[in-house]
């Protein structure tokens, strides 16, 4: 038996993507989604936080430990009634939870940790993916790409479940293109290679419903290479026609249904998902006519991150606008190497199946997002991350025209900038949330001196989780209460007087996070345990949620 033979310079890779995704993994604060992650997969439910009353955030650990009671089957539940997604990742976090219990790490790295690894072993997948479609070198630099992709490498430290279909849809593309190889070269596929595809998208499905998209995208490429690869391969003589109702036709065709089949105990709960409040941010707040052009700009833009990403967001001007010419500069740069490498690939016979199969999968993806925005109405472009749904053909398609470019440094200096960008990206100056707990949370304590209250609006368990962003970045001396704002905020700022001061103190700060609130419509005033507490005008903030200063104080006896 041969000695299993690890490639050394994969073996630097999948080192150094490991390093840079683990560089200061839990260092920055956990935003939203990620505390939305962290309640369900700690086997919790939105009923776990204390609402309706003032709690001590000291308590706040309690609320967020892992529930050794919860099974899959309990996360499940969970989700189907207070989320918007599918149960097999925050299974699988939950599980990897429990492992990781007896260290001594924080919150953040517990979460990111999962992510961060399953990050990794998507730059093994895409290296698999290419050596299998053309050859190990250009299989290397496809892997020397995930690993430096500022993309990549953010979706990598971030506690959310898009490194999972990532990896298995670079696999699950694997399996197509083997398939479809073999299928038109008339000769059977390699055995595993439908289980393979159908498992890839059956767990995808249940991972994140934008797998869905890969899904149907990746059964259109069959279809229409599968039918019209003679004309598409410009020598009907060299290639037979596959015959349309043969035996591995009608089994491919098992294989292609099989993912949809297995995901229908699911398919009642992903259209209730789909009518959820909290999907309500896809579409426009103030429609406008600039609605139809945005869509196209976001994915443009999305397009030069997962290459390049320099400091622009919240920079000086002097900062941002030369690093966004910049930026644009070298995704041109690097968009005519790709042109020409691919026009070169599609000269070599072996070259143009892999070509065709990657282009393919991007364009019916695109077609898909184009028919989710223009014809549903819902702009899932906004978000840089959504577009991981295409990241691996496109990312495979960019490496393998790379491969035949006519300048001997491109790779190397398209591998450096990929270096930088992943830099600025682990050191917090890209990819930036709307919503920052940390510097909200900065604002919010003045004095240690002076005791602090904060109260959170809220209408569903998104602003939950943003107040408790918040939270796990204050003092846990102070104390916050969730108030539902169902009924507009007049019932809230009602049952905000009755509730008692959980101190006696001569005076405290008040701070109210009221989302959809306008600055005027804060009150001038607010009753706290049968005090006045008044609004100071010069403290009133908006950092993508609005927020105001309240100061209460008892009367002198």
């Amino acid at each position: 038996m041969k000695p299993v033979r690890v490639n050394p310079q994969l073996l630097l890779l999948l080192l150094g993507g490991t390093l840079i995704r683990l560089l200061t993994l839990g260092d920055k604060a956990l935003w939203l989604d990620e505390v939305l992650t962290a309640i369900f997969s700690l086997g919790r439910e939105m009923a776990d936080i204390p609402q309706g009353h003032f709690f001590p955030l000291s308590d706040l650990p309690t609320s967020l430990s892992l529930n050794p009671e919860a099974s899959c089957r309990d996360i499940a539940t969970t989700l189907a009634r207070e989320s918007t997604h599918p149960p097999l990742f925050f299974c699988w976090l939950q599980q990897w939870l429990r492992l990781l219990a007896p260290l001594d790490l924080s919150l953040a790295d517990q979460l990111r940790s999962l992510p961060a690894l399953l990050g990794v072993a998507l730059i093994a997948a895409m290296y698999w993916l290419n050596r299998l479609a053309l050859s190990p070198q250009i299989g290397l630099l496809t892997a020397g790409l995930v690993a430096l992709s500022p993309f990549a490498v953010y979706l990598s430290q971030e506690a959310r479940h898009y490194t999972l279909p990532l990896v298995l849809i670079s696999l699950s593309l694997g399996a197509l293109l083997s398939g479809l190889r073999c299928r038109l070269g008339d000769r059977p596929p390699p055995m595993g290679t439908r289980p393979l595809w159908v498992i890839c998208h059956t767990i995808g499905l249940y991972s994140h419903y934008f797998m869905a998209i890969a899904y149907l995208a990746q059964i259109a490429t069959y279809l229409t290479l599968h039918l019209g690869w003679t004309r598409l391969n410009g020598n009907p003589a060299s290639k037979p026609t596959p015959q349309r109702f043969s035996p591995p036709a009608i089994a491919d065709s098992l294989a292609a249904i099989l993912p949809g089949l297995l995901f229908l105990p699911w398919l009642s709960q992903l259209s209730q998902h789909l009518q959820r409040s909290e999907t309500r941010w896809f579409q426009p707040f103030e429609p406008s006519w600039t609605d139809n052009l945005a869509p196209i700009g976001q994915t443009l833009a999305s397009w030069v991150v997962m290459w390049v990403t320099l400091p622009i967001e919240q920079q000086p001007w002097a900062i941002a606008i030369p690093s966004g010419l910049l930026m644009l500069g070298i995704t041109a740069w690097l968009a005519s190497m790709t042109w020409r490498g691919a026009q070169r690939l599609w000269s070599e016979t072996s070259g143009r199946l892999p070509l065709l199969v990657f282009l393919l999968v991007t364009l019916w993806t695109l077609l898909g997002f184009a028919i989710i925005v223009y014809g549903l109405g819902k702009d899932i472009t906004v978000a840089p991350r959504y577009h991981f749904v295409y990241y691996p053909s496109l990312c495979a398609l960019v490496a393998a025209a790379l491969s035949r470019h006519d300048s001997p440094n491109g790779s190397p200096l398209v591998l450096v900038i990929g270096c930088i960008s992943s830099l600025v990206v682990v050191s917090g100056w890209a990819f930036e949330k709307p919503y920052h707990p940390r510097q909200i949370a900065q604002q919010l304590v003045r004095s240690p001196s002076i005791p602090l209250e904060v109260v959170v609006g809220y209408k569903n368990s998104q602003e939950i989780a943003l107040g408790l962003s918040f939270a796990l970045e204050l003092p846990p001396s102070t104390h916050m209460a969730f108030l539902t704002r169902q009924q507009g905020y007049d019932p809230t700022w009602q049952h905000l007087a009755q509730l008692p001061h959980s101190a006696s103190v001569p005076e405290w700060d008040l701070w109210v996070i009221a989302p959809g609130l306008r600055e005027a419509e804060y009150p001038p005033q607010l009753l706290r345990d049968g005090l006045g507490c008044d609004r100071i005008p010069e403290d009133y903030y908006r950092l993508g949620i609005p927020y105001q200063r309240y100061h209460c104080q008892r009367p002198a006896v």
